[in-house]
């Protein structure tokens, strides 16, 4: 299920020091070149209201 779907928005800036030097890594989240942090962004599902 890593696999990028073209619906979907990529992912614009580092969520620990807001920068936008992105890049793909291979294990299926970003990498920040900026604070050399690396992460993923994952769908969880619906919260019921």
């Amino acid at each position: 299920m890593s696999e990028t779907t073209a619906s979907r928005q990529a992912v614009l800036y580092c969520p620990y020091c807001a920068e936008e030097d992105l890049f793909p890594i291979e294990e299926g989240g970003w990498e920040c070149r900026s604070c050399r942090r690396a992460f993923a962004v994952r769908f969880l599902g619906l919260v019921s209201r």
